[in-house]
């Protein structure tokens, strides 16, 4: 996807990019690319696919939502997928980029300074470690292809605010995994009130979004530790 097909496709999701969010989109295109190659953040090695499968996928967010004056924390955020990009687009959204990988952070930090972007907050932790102490306090919460259905919701919902949504981004969920999760849902008192499901344009794969939203405040026992979560997944 060239950068005019993507600005394009983008007004098909009711988005128009000014001219200083392009060459922000732009420099952290280029940016990806060089630190890709001395440092592993992503298997796309070309611009084209930049635009495609990492700018516009995290976009399709906006199928499912319109981000106004709210707060987002992006579990497993990598290289910045769907996070930083929403940051960009959206500069009103305050956004937390939550991964445990060293060397993400390091070109997340660098990137947001060349971005210059002053809506963003990098966390180096691990998600069910972080929500201990931030329980309840973001409007949503975002996860690209990071983990099981059932082990994503008890790392993420404690960390969800009362009628937040967590938007869980897939490419192949199948309907198995979501009935599997029903008993975890209700454990941890939410529910998933939409499922989005499209292809990318130049039939660059199939995508599920799934909008889940929280009902209710959290047991304190959640999240266990991820020993645990792993050991006994939540039915």
């Amino acid at each position: 996807m060239k950068e005019n097909e993507f600005i394009n496709e983008l007004t098909k999701l009711n988005i128009d990019l000014t001219s200083d969010q392009q060459e922000q989109l732009k420099t952290y295109a280029n940016f990806l690319l060089s630190y890709n190659e001395h440092t592993n953040l992503t298997a796309i090695k070309n611009l084209d696919e930049v635009y495609l499968k990492h700018f516009y996928d995290s976009l399709t967010l906006s199928k499912v939502t319109n981000f106004t004056n709210q707060s987002l924390l992006d579990i497993g955020t990598g290289a910045g997928f769907p996070g930083l990009i929403l940051a960009i687009v959206y500069p009103n959204l305050q956004v937390t980029l939550l991964d445990s990988n060293n060397k993400k952070i390091k070109f997340l930090k660098e990137c947001i300074s060349k971005l210059n972007l002053k809506n963003v907050t990098l966390v180096e932790e691990r998600a069910e470690d972080y929500a201990r102490y931030n329980r309840e306090k973001f409007d949503y919460i975002t996860s690209r292809a990071v983990a099981e259905l059932r082990i994503l919701l008890e790392l993420g919902i404690p960390t969800l605010k009362v009628n937040g949504h967590f938007l869980i981004m897939k490419a192949n969920i199948t309907l198995e995994e979501q009935n599997n999760s029903l008993g975890a849902l209700k454990e941890l008192s939410s529910s998933i009130i939409s499922t989005e499901e499209f292809t990318l344009p130049n039939n660059a794969g199939h995508r599920t979004i799934l909008d889940i939203q929280k009902k209710s405040l959290t047991d304190s026992k959640y999240p266990r530790s991820y020993d645990k979560i792993k050991k006994k997944i939540l039915k």
